[in-house]
């Protein structure tokens, strides 16, 4: 009896509608521009004092992105990776949930150095992103191209890479960045800031992502790369899906009447047979 009365205190119940939370996560590939062409300060944050290039500031806002920050609600349940492309294309870091350390990857990807490495070979570094991403089992793969001129190297056009994506089921976000004309720069070993000539193809970065179910975006200064960011995050929300439980069956009451009427026997029997025995 008194075990009945513990069980009935513990409210035993069982729910009508199963407890299920589901997350899905996207796989995206993050390609991202390091020519020489990105050392063009136009896209410095207003907001800080130090000296920016266009990498730098691609970086600052890749993390944001990923992390979350700026406005940004960040990726923790997606798998994202990371190719940088100049004159070649090489992955420097694969899909991987462990995202503070593909930030930490991000944040040591510098300009182009060597002359004759430099280039934009945007067709092959979208390609490279595609074979990466290809075999992820993830519901949606998105790639987000970055870059800030025209395709001047490589073996893949940006148009057959494209295709490529579009094989895959692979959505792609072309970011065209920085100015078009001329952009202030600073070389390495000279401290005067210097005009470049730059050119973005924003007619082929428009087919790429036209191709492939994404979209283009044009982003000419800090807050308006931010914007494009933002963009994206909300274009591809990760599936979360949490149903919980709505209704009970309570059995307590099962467990509380078996344990009075044990009581009520055990009082009947103190009263009449149990005291007569004494």
């Amino acid at each position: 009896g008194a075990m009945c009365f513990v069980i009935a205190a513990m409210g035993p119940r069982i729910g009508n509608q199963d407890s299920e939370v589901k997350k899905e996560g996207i796989a995206i590939m993050m390609v991202m521009d390091n020519s020489g062409s990105m050392r063009a300060l136009d896209l410095d944050d207003p907001e800080d004092q130090t000296e920016q290039t266009r990498l730098d500031v691609v970086k600052k806002l890749f993390q944001e992105f990923i992390l979350g920050g700026e406005g940004l609600d960040g990726r923790k349940n997606d798998a994202v990776g990371l190719v940088r492309f100049a004159g070649f294309a090489d992955t420097a870091c694969p899909l991987t949930l462990d995202h503070s350390s593909l930030v930490g990857v991000a944040q040591s990807v510098d300009i182009v150095q060597d002359q004759n490495e430099d280039g934009t070979a945007i067709g092959d570094g979208l390609a490279l992103a595609v074979s990466r991403i290809k075999r992820s089992k993830a519901r949606s793969k998105i790639i987000i191209l970055l870059t800030d001129g025209v395709n001047t190297a490589g073996t893949e056009s940006p148009l057959s890479a494209a295709e490529l994506a579009k094989t895959e089921g692979v959505k792609v976000y072309a970011i065209g960045a920085g100015t078009n004309g001329y952009a202030p720069i600073r070389l390495p070993g000279d401290s005067r800031l210097r005009s470049m000539q730059v050119q973005i193809d924003e007619d082929s970065l428009k087919k790429i992502a036209e191709k492939t179910g994404g979209k283009y975006f044009r982003a000419k200064n800090y807050e308006s790369l931010k914007e494009v960011y933002g963009i994206i995050d909300g274009l591809e929300k990760t599936e979360l899906k949490q149903v919980l439980y709505l209704q009970y069956t309570e059995y307590y009451r099962w467990a509380l009447a078996l344990a009075l009427g044990c009581a009520m026997i055990g009082m009947g029997l103190d009263a009449t047979y149990l005291r007569r025995g004494v």
